[in-house]
């Protein structure tokens, strides 16, 4: 089978002939993956962050077996269904209370498609059609459909790529003041002087909230989103927050724009809504934006075949509810703390930047990029699966991992940077 593998499938970011083993996985339980020699190796990764409550949960089994009795697709337009419905009502709920409406789609990458159309479509169905760009940031990363890249870093987002085919945004500096850095207005300068030269053809800003995540692991202070909220309701410019990574917990609040205490226009969120079990996402809006988008009797242009998919809805529903219903917050708590105590000794090392952590997300970052061949059969030798890029060796594990599973995670990650520098 791997063979087969390695002559015929595509992997993410990958050459077609992969220069590197794939590991058959088998089976996973806990935070446990079972590879096919039977080795176990605790996953740090979360499966890109999605996997909260660990993997092969009875409660989310028993909601994907008990929905797949009644049905597990149909079609969401002129029908509906009470998993969506659940589903909307719980997550407009957790929500900012300016959120009234809610977009089901795909994936996180598609839930940013949405936002954008509607940030388009706001303004269109106006009549004002100047406002046809986007005020995104450098190192942010919101996706991989032509949309979302438009938005991504356009260092390392792809632009190069497909610099003739993608619509062309604004970008502001990446935030530069970190978590807990003392506020200076000179952080927020770039932006500020972006939105006031070209307020009149931006329809939106979209941001990652307190942590750019796949554009560099990079944790940056709440005061500087706050300030992006008070700049954007001064210019009548929308805001799009992208929790697909953060969201449901991973940064010790449900959800990070909470650190700042500001409401989005539209907020988009994936990953975890299933507690990795399938692909889901929605995006969430404003009334004011929606009556905006319909304006004139216009609609949204978007209807995904799955969309609202009742069988990931179902699953949604029950990982949401076990989610609540957890001591999530405590959990969270207890792992930026065992981080912050065990990952700082990697500071140590000559060849580590910076050690940073904020709720249940830990990174070391090195001077150096890593070799990812290297760096992942050392982590499997020491029974841990984490996936480095660039010059990042992170964690994001399970809410449910326990402290020696953790310790296990973290000593991983010293012992292995260490050899990395003695190479």
């Amino acid at each position: 089978m791997r063979d087969f593998d390695r002559e015929h499938i595509l992997h993410p970011y990958a050459p077609s002939i992969p220069n590197a083993d794939m590991h058959l996985v088998k089976s996973a339980s806990g935070v446990y993956l079972e590879l096919e020699n039977g080795t176990k190796v605790i996953d740090g990764m979360s499966s890109w962050w999605s996997v909260i409550h660990g993997y092969n949960v009875p409660e989310l089994n028993a909601a994907a077996v008990e929905q797949l009795g009644k049905m597990s697709h149909v079609m969401f337009g002129g029908l509906t269904h009470e998993p969506a419905i659940k589903l909307a009502q719980t997550l407009l709920g957790i929500t900012d209370k300016n959120l009234e409406h809610i977009f089901f789609s795909d994936s996180g990458s598609v839930s940013v498609e949405v936002a954008l159309k509607m940030a388009y479509q706001y303004w269109n169905s106006q009549g004002n059609k100047q406002k046809s760009k986007i005020l995104a940031f450098s190192k942010g990363y919101h996706g991989d459909t032509f949309g979302a890249m438009s938005v991504c870093d356009p260092v390392t987002g792809m632009h190069t790529a497909f610099d003739k085919v993608l619509h062309k945004n604004i970008f502001a500096e990446a935030p530069m003041c970190s978590f807990k850095a003392e506020w200076d207005e000179k952080y927020i300068q770039d932006f500020k002087t972006k939105l006031e030269q070209n307020h009149t053809q931006i329809a939106a800003v979209i941001l990652e909230p307190i942590v750019q995540g796949a554009g560099g692991m990079r944790l940056y202070s709440p005061h500087f989103l706050k300030r992006v909220r008070e700049l954007c309701t001064e210019y009548n410019i929308l805001l799009i927050l992208d929790e697909i990574a953060t969201g449901f917990g991973r940064t010790g609040k449900l959800f990070a724009y909470e650190y700042a205490e500001v409401s989005p226009d539209i907020l988009c969120v994936g990953k975890a809504l299933t507690g990795g079990y399938m692909s889901l996402a929605a995006t969430l809006v404003s009334k004011k934006v929606m009556q905006g988008v319909e304006t004139n009797g216009n609609v949204l242009m978007h209807g995904p075949t799955f969309m609202a998919n009742p069988l990931a809805c179902a699953v949604a529903n029950a990982s949401l509810e076990l989610l609540l219903q957890s001591p999530w917050k405590r959990r969270v708590e207890s792992i930026q703390t065992q981080l912050n105590t065990e990952l700082t000794k990697c500071e140590e090392l000559d060849i580590v930047k910076e050690v940073r952590v904020l709720g249940a997300i830990g990174v070391v970052e090195l001077k150096e990029d890593v070799d990812l061949a290297w760096m992942t059969a050392a982590f499997i030798k020491r029974g841990v699966w984490l996936r480095p890029f660039l010059k990042l060796v992170y964690i994001m594990p399970p809410f449910v991992i326990s402290k020696e599973e953790l310790h296990t995670l973290c000593s991983a990650i010293y012992d292995v940077v260490a050899a990395y520098e003695k190479r």
